[in-house]
């Protein structure tokens, strides 16, 4: 590090270290009752804001993923341990959840380009089937065998006996798109290496969501829980899933349109799109990530010149969601699940690790890929967030006697493997040389050199 990066880290670490230590006197020196919500709520996004953008800038001098930083902060300034982000601030931060992951998920769909992957989609799709079916056979095995000495219901027996275990199997194989699409993001990664991760990492979850739904009817057959009605789920999962995909591409359709013949006020206009797939997947009953990716595929490659201009809009405006969407992942992580299941959660965290990179290297063989772009695609599997945490809750919800200790413990597994995954991601990516390299593309078109028409 040379001696100005260094006083540069000396400067924000003060800074740092100065907007703490007024958190700390506000928050003592001023009743709690005397904190209407709105203020708490503007107490929050500020301190989140601005001190976490210290820690991440810190980060990022070390050489470590800006978002790691956020995540470390929201961690050690909230309820578990400083409680500084108090509870209730804990969980007014999350209220820019839904736009942050619409927001993430459009800058995924403007990274795939058809024609420009559609020599490599089927290998792509080889190695990620393999890579996923070789982790999940391998710790669907090991939880059989040593379903009698894990801490969930070591007294089923049949049936039960393989359901329960193909349903906590699904929950720790799952990923992050999220995060992985994150550190792409905060990074400006471009190359083999982040295509082959970013369409495995969609791809995956999709199929992993779908399994999750056929084994949960298993387990509900098996545990005497009324099953629910197939046509029913069928009919409910194709609407989420091709629904969804259809609305996105309609709103990105018509995205691409705007860009194209007005082109102004681009910030504007994306984050009106984004509050509006937010706001109406809900009402409709669509995943919002599903639409907004299908909305940044169209826009991609329906106006691809265009797309490349909102691309570089939408990364260099999504900072400041960024910095508190992943500072509420921090703070809402839940330290007591990790404290009452450390080692058992440790252990399999680490064999979730081997997993991944012994069936990265049997896809690699199977799809006949490029060594060299591929050797570290298994570390954009390993965080954990959202999704998984999602699950786990439906789970605990539907099963109460063994849902809740299959939660506690895939919650536990998370919360390592969302703060070791983007550190592992990204070093991948410096290795790869792809760091930065959406600045050098050329050309990137800025805002300014979207067509206007005259008038």
């Amino acid at each position: 590090m040379t001696l100005f990066a260094r006083s540069r880290a000396a400067v924000r670490g003060g800074a740092f270290l100065a907007i703490v230590g007024l958190m700390v006197v506000l928050q003592r020196a001023v009743p709690a009752d005397a904190i209407s919500e709105y203020r708490t709520t503007g107490l929050a996004l500020g301190f989140a804001l601005v001190a976490a953008t210290l820690v991440g800038n810190l980060a990022d001098t070390f050489r470590l993923p800006r978002l790691s930083g956020y995540l470390i902060f929201g961690l050690a300034c909230g309820p578990y341990v400083a409680n500084l982000l108090t509870p209730v601030m804990a969980r007014q931060l999350q209220l820019v959840n839904g736009l942050a992951i619409t927001l993430i998920a459009l800058v995924a769909g403007l990274e795939i380009n058809i024609v420009r992957m559609r020599r490599r989609l089927g290998p792509m799709m080889a190695f990620g089937s393999v890579t996923i079916l070789s982790v999940f056979v391998g710790l669907l095995t090991l939880f059989v065998i040593a379903w009698p000495w894990l801490p969930i219901a070591p007294d089923a027996t049949g049936l039960q006996r393989l359901a329960l275990p193909v349903v906590l199997t699904t929950l720790v194989v799952s990923f992050s798109p999220t995060v992985t699409i994150a550190v792409m993001a905060e990074s400006r990664a471009r190359g083999p290496l982040s295509e082959l991760v970013l369409t495995v990492v969609i791809l995956a979850d999709l199929a992993l969501i779908l399994f999750f739904t056929l084994a949960m009817q298993f387990a509900r057959s098996v545990s005497g829980v009324v099953p629910a009605d197939d046509i029913s789920l069928l009919t409910r999962l194709f609407w989420e899933v091709a629904g969804s995909l259809a609305y996105g591409t309609l709103l990105g359709s018509l995205f691409a349109l705007y860009l194209r013949l007005i082109g102004r006020e681009i910030t504007v206009v994306l984050l009106a799109l984004c509050v509006l797939v937010t706001g109406t997947s809900a009402l409709l009953h669509f995943e919002a990530l599903l639409v907004a990716l299908a909305a940044g595929l169209a826009v991609e490659n329906i106006a691809p010149f265009q797309g490349d201009a909102l691309h570089d809009a939408v990364e260099r405006g999504a900072l400041p969601l960024l910095v508190v969407f992943f500072v509420a992942a921090g703070a809402n992580l839940n330290l007591h699940a990790l404290a009452e299941l450390g080692w058992l959660a440790l252990a399999l965290s680490g064999l979730r690790l081997v997993g991944l990179w012994l069936g990265a290297c049997a896809g690699r063989r199977v799809a006949r890929l490029d060594t060299s772009e591929t050797a570290a695609a298994w570390t954009g599997l390993v965080a954990q967030a959202g999704v998984t945490f999602g699950l786990a809750g439906i789970v605990a919800t539907e099963f109460r006697d063994w849902g809740m200790k299959v939660q506690t413990l895939v919650v536990a597994i998370g919360a390592l493997n969302v703060l070791i995954g983007p550190m592992l991601f990204r070093a991948a990516l410096v290795q790869a040389g792809e760091i930065g390299r959406l600045d050098s593309a050329s050309p990137v078109p800025t805002e300014s050199s979207v067509r206007v028409p005259n008038g």
